[in-house]
């Protein structure tokens, strides 16, 4: 029940005993002040990335985790997760989701666990006023799909991450090895967005581990120091005005815009995206918090026009501390660490083989299927012909 997986009490519910960074991979452009003064009166329109590349790779997929995987040495006693931030994130903060998801988990003979996304699954796109008391749904205005608005929101929050860092390369922070997942060869003229990857090691104690693939977007220069920080963007949807029935004409009733209070009512309009969209705000902040992100900058950006999906403007920025912001919207980091717990225990006692960990679409219920080890390679294969 996940209603009931933050009260848990069987299961330990400290932070880890210990991090440790194990590689750093990638580069960092260094955060541009300018958009800080963005407003309603004064936003600045929001650019494609056009020559940007983004890896959403999982986790059996990462040479650096194999590498980290194969080296590793084998101990019965104890077990080692290895996963990424998304996938780490998503479990974490999963007792706020509303919509069906799964992860795959392989367990192998040494004691070691994969967590996985399935390559055909929406794992990596955003979702749109999931909490929400009226979600989106696909019967209405084709443009206000929830497949459509995950797109739109996906799209707007890479071209964030990357618009609101500095282009000047002088100031790029290059780090130990290159980006994993990048190739010159076959770059096509593209370069790899602005991430610095970086693995560590969770001690859960009792012989667990977790070993994670961390994501930071940007570094910021605050009292002569570099400070790491990880970039999102809320994107502002209006729900389609209700019919006309007579009484309840659609054309009287006001529909407010950000346009009209992000300026003097900011904290208005995040209250209301944190009720609306609860578990991404959710899961962007315990991806911060396992990065380790000294801040974590977060854009409100709305369409130029209503019906104009394409277009948009950054209305405002915000920076919060992740640890002070994991305390406003009351995510206890200890209770996320629970979970994991509660579910490394649970594979523990189960054989060698392939899992599903899966939502269920109609309940807030979480379930565990065994299923065969060839399940889902059709998709895997199909999925890097594809690429």
């Amino acid at each position: 029940d996940l209603n009931k997986l933050t009260k848990i009490h069987v299961t330990d519910t400290s932070e880890p005993k210990s991090v440790e960074d194990l590689l750093w991979c990638g580069f960092l452009d260094p955060y541009n002040e300018v958009y800080d003064k963005c407003s309603a009166r004064t936003p600045a329109p929001l650019k494609r990335s056009e020559n940007k590349e983004f890896y959403p790779v999982t986790t059996t997929d990462d040479p650096v985790i194999e590498n980290f995987a194969t080296s590793a040495k084998e101990s019965p006693d104890s077990n080692v997760i290895y996963c990424t931030d998304a996938i780490l994130a998503h479990i974490m903060t999963c007792f706020r989701s509303n919509y069906p998801w799964d992860i795959v988990v392989q367990k192998l003979s040494n004691g070691c666990m994969f967590w996985d996304k399935r390559d055909s699954s929406q794992f990596d796109y955003l979702t749109v006023h999931e909490t929400a008391q009226s979600p989106p749904d696909a019967t209405g205005d084709p443009e206000c799909a929830p497949e459509r608005l995950s797109l739109e929101a996906t799209m707007i929050n890479q071209n964030f991450s990357q618009q609101i860092l500095s282009t000047k390369k002088q100031q790029r922070k290059q780090f130990d090895h290159s980006n994993p997942f990048f190739d010159p060869d076959d770059s096509d003229g593209m370069e790899p967005a602005s991430v610095a990857y970086r693995y560590r090691k969770f001690d859960l104690g009792d012989g667990n581990n977790v070993v994670c693939r961390t994501e930071l977007h940007g570094y910021v220069k605050k009292g002569g120091e570099d400070q790491y920080m990880t970039a999102f963007a809320i994107n502002e949807y209006q729900p389609p005005k209700p019919a006309n029935t007579g009484q309840n004409n659609a054309a009287n009733v006001k529909v407010t815009s950000w346009r009209d209070k992000i300026d003097s009512q900011r904290g208005t309009v995040l209250a209301t995206e944190l009720k609306n969209n609860a578990h991404k705000l959710a899961k962007w902040t315990a991806q911060s918090l396992l990065a380790g992100a000294d801040q974590m900058k977060i854009g409100y950006v709305s369409r130029a026009s209503t019906k104009n999906a394409y277009e948009h403007l950054i209305l405002a920025t915000q920076s919060y501390r992740p640890k002070d912001f994991a305390a406003q919207i009351t995510l206890n980091e200890g209770s996320m660490w629970g979970i994991v717990r509660m579910l490394t225990n649970l594979f523990a006692d189960q054989p060698v083989g392939k899992y599903v960990i899966m939502r269920h679409p109609n309940r807030a219920v979480l379930r565990v299927y065994g299923v065969p080890p060839g399940t889902f390679d059709d998709e895997d294969e199909e999925g890097k012909g594809e690429e």
